[in-house]
């Protein structure tokens, strides 16, 4: 039986690490790090995930701002307001909740954060910073995912990693982290053929295509790390990942649970990001 990583109980603990930080910070400074979040419209999902990120900023004692903006603002009000933090030396990190209503370019919000402030790591000079191995932010989840991976100990040098999934703010951000640390990395996604035949190869799993009980336990190489990423519901309504849980558990050495995996660590490293957009400002 696999071991859990349990990121609510590492979240806690890089949580407490960014609230020991905040009044040291304050003292050399003279002020708090402040992260400023956007909703925009009332997207129930979204609005759980935006209350989760402040709450969390209070609590490490840092400043926090919600700005909650109608759906039916146009495009260049909300560019506008981004410019006006942009411009405002009080704040330090810039997050604007995705999904953005339609008629929003999201692409065009995302470019308009300075990349200085940007949070999430998703501004273009953030991603080619990753890329090209500069200074940048990097995503909050592959961010979490690599702590993950250290809480237990695992040496990534020489080892087969296997990413299915290939998103801009998970998949290939997460396989170049992994590159970074020496493994030989794969990314598989939905439309890999024989994806079992990919999936056995790896020593470390990581799952995030968004498709419930993707990977089943004899898809996993016995002994393997397995990160699940997914967040889906299935047939009764409940929250899984993209691993079917109970079979990949027999195989697995370590495995993160879903909900209480990855979800905790993306808002822990939030955190950590706004101090680093804090610091490079202030320092």
């Amino acid at each position: 039986m696999g071991k859990i990583i349990d990121g609510k109980a590492l979240s806690a603990a890089v949580k407490e690490e960014v609230k020991a930080q905040v009044p040291e910070l304050e003292a050399k400074y003279g002020r708090k790090p402040c992260l400023c979040v956007i909703i925009v419209g009332e997207n129930p999902a979204s609005q759980v995930y935006v209350r989760n990120k402040v709450k969390a900023a209070a609590y490490t004692g840092m400043g926090s701002e919600l700005i909650e903006l109608p759906a039916d603002i146009s495009e260049e009000a909300l560019l506008a307001k981004i410019r006006e933090l942009n411009g405002n030396p009080a704040v330090d990190g810039i997050l604007v909740q995705l999904p953005l209503p339609k008629h929003i370019d999201e692409e065009k919000v995302i470019d308009t954060i300075a990349r200085e402030k940007d949070v999430d790591g998703f501004h273009p000079g953030n991603v080619a910073g990753l890329w090209l191995g500069k200074d940048c932010i990097v995503p909050c989840t592959p961010a979490g995912i690599m702590r993950m991976i250290d809480s237990i100990g695992l040496d990534l040098k020489g080892k087969r990693a296997v990413v299915v999934g290939r998103s801009n703010i998970v998949g290939k951000p997460v396989a170049k982290l992994l590159l970074d640390r020496h493994a030989t990395v794969t990314i598989a996604h939905s439309r890999t053929v024989d994806l079992g035949s990919v999936t056995r190869e790896a020593d470390l799993l990581v799952l995030a295509v968004g498709k419930a009980g993707l990977v089943t336990g004899d898809m996993v190489k016995p002994g393997a790390v397995v990160i699940d990423v997914g967040m889906n519901r299935n047939a009764e309504g409940k929250l899984c990942g993209d691993a079917d849980y109970a079979s990949c558990e027999k195989v697995a050495s370590w495995i993160t649970p879903v909900p209480g995996g990855v979800g905790p660590m993306t808002i822990a490293m939030l955190m950590k990001n706004t101090i680093a957009c804090y610091l490079s400002r202030m320092a």
